[in-house]
């Protein structure tokens, strides 16, 4: 590969004047941009959290300093245009960040003094925590190796025409400008690397959008008492010298630091890690993950389970850490359970449990740069809720590991009930040939779920981006059944694609219950009520969502949702929730619905009115807001979703 380097910055010959303030009025309206095009631009090398810190710090310096034509405001002459294209300033500031980007990546030199975007920046600083973006998928950590592989004037031209859309002439102009020596060469090497430019959006990359984790607490406590304890000693050293006999006594009950803490170093041993029979959960009462067999090709890669521990451990500023709401991402207590160690598409995958939660690393086959660390509660799984655990998702798709006691596994779409299952293959190990995944953004054409079974049933999990994948039920709160059934199928498909909401929250379970059907006023048929209510592993955060269907309509509607409310669960199976319709001659109508343990329903507000019984039709005007009320059969409350 030729090697690249940043000459020194030319000096401008013509080009637009911009002054201090059309810059910076650029550089607030487009910030979130520049410090994405930095940290892409940066070298991975630097680690994630300083990659944040450097690429604020070079966008924020962006500004020029003064007016006057020839100095460090000129630039090169810009193609007119709207939007940011024919913005000089913004053309400016970009501009200035590219250029402190790529001498952020040269190598320091002895005898010459480092410049400043060589050095840690000054300004932002956070104490005590680290920051990176959200983790993405395979899809974006492939691209992060891949371009960590580029030069940095390859991989700015890669970064610049992916996001900016800029031509190759252009593009040339803009890396000379920046002080690269050979833009020719840079277009060259990026244009080895597969365009991705729909990944270079992804959350992976959006250093505004942080994730926040503590730096190493117990090595900054060792610090701190290091720092107080040469302190006090200037002051004690007489008295030491003074002491009989030996001086100071034991640490008392104190146990020993964390690196030789007994229970800490059995942790970080592989040799100490649990691993199941392979048919312990035969003969056992429980059925969980703590009677998973260890499986996989990898078992018996010391080397692979070492790392893979010490990681979860102590995650370095490299790793890419991930857990569901509510999930620590600390060491584990004790030495976990393996349940799986093997290669899974272009990764390696390890797959731990403590007892309170599954965690997976993976590390690049080639390397161990970029691994990735998740975490989600899996505490009190029932069979269901323990028959698949993801082992990794690439170009859309999605490996499971599957229970020992699956039999066989499929893909469905929820979307299309009276569609048969297409069978999955299932290897000795227990896992899954790719299964296409649920869609991220855009139109919802279908929803591929998992249908495993066993010896007791058939069920339907979901992948909601999370490690465990959420189970599927439908029917009534207080005794929901299998959403597998041709029933629940035929229920579950107008709502599939309101699952997309409850992304990324640690669902553990998603019910969906039709509790009322309704004649509409116009005699076009009945409207299907329905509340689809998804519970978490953590306990709280729960999400209720009321939603209608109007007859032969595709899909259903969200009318009404509600957070930590106990409404459609089993505790308190009620729910009453309202529309406003209209009907085909294009009158406007509020429509209410209870379950079937409403005696009356009542509108007040925008609409006025009542009824006995759990529905209620009432004219309405467009856009009027109505404030729901009921009364149960036993003569408690009610109000409606909002």
């Amino acid at each position: 590969m030729q090697s690249q380097d940043v000459a020194p910055r030319p000096a401008p010959s013509s080009g637009a004047v911009v002054d201090v303030e059309q810059a910076e009025a650029a550089l607030v309206e487009h910030y979130p941009r520049l410090v994405r095009l930095a940290y892409l631009m940066l070298p991975p090398g630097l680690g994630r959290n300083r990659r944040v810190l450097t690429a604020h710090a070079l966008t924020q310096r962006a500004l020029p300093r003064g007016r006057a034509a020839g100095d460090a405001s000129v630039i090169p002459a810009q193609q007119s245009g709207g939007g940011r294209d024919g913005d000089p300033g913004y053309a400016f500031v970009r501009l200035q960040v590219v250029r402190m980007a790529l001498e952020a990546g040269l190598p320091l030199r002895r005898r010459a003094w480092p410049k400043r975007s060589q050095l840690p920046p000054f300004l932002p600083q956070v104490w005590g925590l680290r920051l990176f973006p959200r983790s993405g998928g395979s899809d974006e950590l492939a691209l992060e190796q891949r371009l960590s592989a580029l030069p940095g004037p390859a991989r700015a031209a890669y970064v610049l025409r992916g996001l900016e859309k800029l031509a190759d002439p252009r593009l040339r102009q803009v890396l000379a400008a920046a002080g690269v020596e050979d833009p020719a060469a840079a277009l060259k090497e990026a244009s080895g690397v597969e365009a991705r430019d729909a990944l270079l959006d992804s959350p992976e990359f959006d250093a505004c959008s942080l994730q926040a984790r503590p730096t190493d607490l117990l090595r900054r406590r060792q610090h701190m008492k290091a720092a107080l304890a040469a302190t006090a000693a200037v002051a004690v050293c007489g008295a030491l010298l003074a002491l009989p006999g030996d001086g100071w006594g034991p640490d008392g009950a104190a146990a020993p630091s964390y690196a030789q803490n007994p229970a800490a170093e059995a942790a970080l041993d592989p040799a100490r890690l649990e691993r199941v029979a392979p048919t312990a959960w035969e003969s056992s009462a429980r059925t969980d993950f703590s009677v998973w067999p260890a499986r996989g090709g990898l078992v018996g890669d010391t080397a692979l389970l070492r790392r893979a521990l010490a990681v979860w451990a102590r995650p370095g500023e490299s790793v890419q850490v991930s857990a569901t709401p509510g999930t620590p991402s600390g060491a584990p207590p004790g030495p976990p359970q393996l349940l799986y160690a093997g290669d899974v598409d272009q990764a390696r995958v390890v797959v731990l449990y403590d007892g309170l939660r599954v965690a997976r690393y993976a590390e690049p086959r080639d390397g161990t740069g970029g691994a990735a660390l998740d975490f989600a509660r899996a505490d009190g799984a029932s069979r269901a809720e323990a028959s698949a655990v993801v082992l990794g998702r690439t170009d859309g798709n999605t490996r499971y590991l599957t229970a020992p006691w699956v039999t066989k596994a499929a893909e469905r779409d929820l979307l299309k009930p009276s569609a048969g299952a297409m069978d999955l293959t299932l290897s000795a190990d227990g896992s899954t040939s790719p299964l296409a995944g649920a869609p991220g953004t855009g139109a919802c054409t279908s929803w591929n779920v998992l249908q495993v079974e066993d010896a007791s049933g058939t069920r339907l999990l979901t992948d909601l981006g999370e490690l465990i994948p959420a189970h599927l039920t439908a029917g009534r709160p207080a005794a929901p059944r299998e959403a597998a059934g041709a029933e629940s199928l035929r229920e579950w498909a107008p709502f599939a694609c309101s699952l997309s909401s409850v992304r990324s929250q640690g669902v553990r379970t998603v019910n969906a219950w039709r509790y009322a059907s309704q004649p509409l006023p116009d005699g076009s048929g009945p409207a299907t009520w329905m509340c689809t209510r998804a519970d978490t592993w953590r306990g709280g955060g729960p999400r209720v969502m009321a939603q209608f269907r109007t007859p032969g309509g595709t899909y259903g509607a969200v009318v009404a949702q509600a957070e930590n409310s106990p409404a459609c669960g089993s505790r308190d199976p009620h729910v009453l929730a309202g529309v406003l319709w209209k009907s085909g001659a294009g009158v406007w109508y509020l429509l209410a619905a209870g379950g079937k343990g409403t005696a009356s329903v009542t509108a007040t507000g925008g609409v006025r009115g009542s009824a006995a019984g759990p529905l209620l039709v009432v004219r309405a005007a467009q856009g009027a807001r109505a404030e729901l009320k009921g009364t149960l059969t036993d003569g408690r409350g009610i109000t409606g979703l909002r």
